[in-house]
């Protein structure tokens, strides 16, 4: 299975935020995907950079085609966005290849397990083994982080082309910057060890090691995360990080053609 990550032709100096007419109701409908609870008008206009005009255009197609539901001068992903979601769910070859060595990984850690995809800047996880312990980490299914700090995002970062790397570094970082060498030389560090591990990088106290999964010998499809608090997995570390190792070989070769 190949993922496309990164729209290299549509980014511009100012990132994401600038896109094409034909894109602006793909955009509007993202934005309502990744915010997680209904939003206002001018909380779309701020985040789409669309002006109001045209983004009630956009809202009125999706509307009227169920992507949208209005309630009290707010909106938020309507029916069809649900029927898409729960397609995805039968049909997504990635996570019904990966949940059965999710939930081996989530027993034999006794920690919280997720399944990780890179989609333009953004990190976003498609589906979650959470731990049965009382405390745990859990990374929500379908929330999104940006691609730049904490296991996953370094992770998914280290082993995509190039070009995409590069574009991306460039976005967060700024070309030339010396802040940009230092991360390309960490993640080409990821790339080479397999895996990459942080510590609080997102959120506080929680420890993470993330390891890619293939859907061919050169491509990743997406990455597994164990994610435990700071304080349980401390001296456990490398014991952790080899049973994810191992649970992502298990994924790939269910997901790379003989």
């Amino acid at each position: 299975m190949s993922l496309q990550y990164f729209d290299t032709e549509s980014m511009t100096a100012r990132g994401l935020t600038s896109v094409v007419a034909a894109d602006r109701v793909l955009h509007v409908l993202a934005v309502l995907a990744q915010h997680g609870q209904p939003m206002s008008a001018a909380e779309l206009m701020e985040a789409t950079g669309l002006a109001r005009s045209t983004l009630y255009r956009q809202l009125a197609r999706l509307k009227l085609w169920g992507f949208v539901l209005e309630s009290s001068g707010h909106y938020a992903p309507g029916p069809l966005s649900l029927q898409l979601a729960l397609g995805f769910d039968m049909a997504s070859h990635l996570v019904h290849h990966a949940r059965p060595d999710m939930q081996a990984l989530a027993r034999q850690s006794h920690e919280s397990v997720g399944l990780v995809v890179a989609v333009n800047d953004s990190v976003v996880c498609l589906d979650m083994v959470d731990s049965t312990q009382a405390l745990r980490c859990s990374f929500e299914k379908g929330r999104s982080v940006p691609l730049r700090a904490g296991a996953s995002a370094k992770c998914l970062l280290a082993h995509v082309a190039p070009a995409t790397r590069n574009a991306i570094l460039d976005l967060h970082y700024g070309a030339g910057t010396a802040e940009r060498q230092a991360a390309l030389t960490e993640l080409e560090g990821i790339a080479k060890a397999g895996y990459a591990v942080s510590s609080g990088e997102v959120d506080a106290g929680v420890w993470g090691v993330s390891v890619p999964v293939f859907g061919s010998p050169r491509q990743a499809a997406g990455a597994i995360t164990l994610m435990a608090p700071i304080l349980r997995a401390q001296g456990q570390e490398a014991a952790l990080t080899g049973m994810a190792v191992v649970a992502a070989a298990r994924i790939s070769r269910q997901l790379t053609p003989p």
